[in-house]
């Protein structure tokens, strides 16, 4: 089970986008997630009519390491870090450390 899943809500800890806030769109193999709206790159695109994407100069997420964002604890109002707890059905769900709120219901 990890700690951040695709449609989390992060904080980005580290790196050029220090502060901001969005949501994980992919996971990627070897620790990486792409996160909506952040860590923007300019990518020059070539045309391809038969797929009907236009050619130019577009913005592109990139991958950051997971180790470079926090989930987000709107009680806490910022990144928070993520532990494990067996609930008493038998359920393993990922809980806030600083105020063991159950993060997934």
């Amino acid at each position: 089970m990890r700690k951040i899943r695709q449609g989390d809500d992060v904080v980005v800890l580290t790196g050029k986008d220090k502060g901001k806030r969005g949501t994980v769109l992919r996971l990627l193999e070897n620790d990486r997630i792409v996160v909506e709206n952040v860590n923007m790159a300019k990518k020059h695109q070539k045309p391809n009519p038969q797929r009907g994407v236009p050619g130019g100069i577009v913005d592109k997420e990139m991958p950051l390491h997971l180790s470079n964002v926090g989930l987000y604890n709107p009680e806490k109002g910022g990144a928070d870090r993520v532990g494990f707890k067996f609930l008493e059905d038998g359920r393993k769900v990922r809980v806030f450390k600083s105020n063991g709120e159950v993060v997934d219901v």
